[in-house]
């Protein structure tokens, strides 16, 4: 397999990575639609979209700016930034910033109960469609990590072998939906808890793994997708502390063992 992989149609060569991105907020929106339409919804049509505009401003702010902290080299020295800034993203950014915009909103609109949970399955499954294209970019996109003799180790594209830190995050994606799927046969998630164990996991999977990358470091060591990991994190302390009290709070055992978003 030689990096990066392109499709040529007809004399044309089709970005795979621009097509999977597209394919993965189509599909990504479709499923959603579908378990909304199955599982109900506990918000109305117009609240549910001003949620879902909310997050799609904050993710399209928060990818691109730490993106830019990410490489800020990279971003004073290039010729063309707002080329820059359409072609560079981080899924942390985007993670976060869409968190906050919604926060915001649903405290302009008064409302306390979760928004996320509903949309944790379609996240994650967009999120893998969407780094099958990363993966296809080898090193034009800035996910692949540095050099190793790891078992794993690829050479995306530059003759090195590398981490190939986009398979990781798609590992992760699958073990994480499965073991999901396996707790809600017998458990239910109060409110709000399943994406923020959702967020929490990934946000220690991904400040792990940018520890194999080669990054400028900021403070003690980490990155600037690090330290917003950290972050996000803090902002979740609760949570984990209501874990550690009692997982009444968190969990509640079904009645009958039946899987209710399949």
């Amino acid at each position: 397999m030689r990096f990066p992989i392109d499709l040529v149609i007809g004399g044309y060569t089709v970005n795979l990575h621009l097509v999977f991105e597209t394919l993965a907020f189509v599909i990504g929106f479709r499923y959603f639609l579908f378990l909304r339409k199955r599982s109900g919804d506990t918000y109305s049509d117009l609240k549910r979209i001003n949620i879902l505009i909310a997050g799609a401003a904050g993710a399209l702010i928060g990818s691109r700016l730490l993106a830019i902290l990410e490489s800020p080299s990279l971003f004073l020295d290039s010729n063309y930034p707002v080329l820059f800034l359409l072609s560079n993203k981080t899924v942390v950014g985007a993670l976060l910033g869409g968190l906050l915009c919604i926060e915001i909103v649903k405290k302009w609109m008064k409302i306390s109960y979760s928004s996320g949970d509903l949309m944790t399955y379609p996240l994650i499954l967009a999120m893998f469609i969407g780094r099958i294209g990363c993966f296809t970019a080898g090193i034009r996109e800035t996910t692949y990590g540095r050099g190793t003799d790891f078992f794993m180790a690829m050479d995306l594209g530059d003759g090195i072998l590398r981490h190939p830190l986009v398979l990781y995050e798609m590992i992760y994606l699958v073990l994480f939906a499965i073991a999901f799927r396996i707790t809600e046969r017998y458990y239910t998630f109060c409110d709000g808890y399943r994406f923020r164990f959702f967020l929490i996991s990934y946000l220690l999977f991904r400040l792990w793994a940018e520890t194999l990358k080669d990054k400028q470091d900021y403070f003690l060591g980490l990155g600037a997708i690090q330290i917003a990991c950290c972050i996000g994190l803090l902002y979740y302390f609760p949570t984990l502390i209501a874990v550690f009290r009692t997982t009444g709070s968190v969990l509640k055992k079904n009645e009958h063992k039946k899987l209710h978003l399949l």
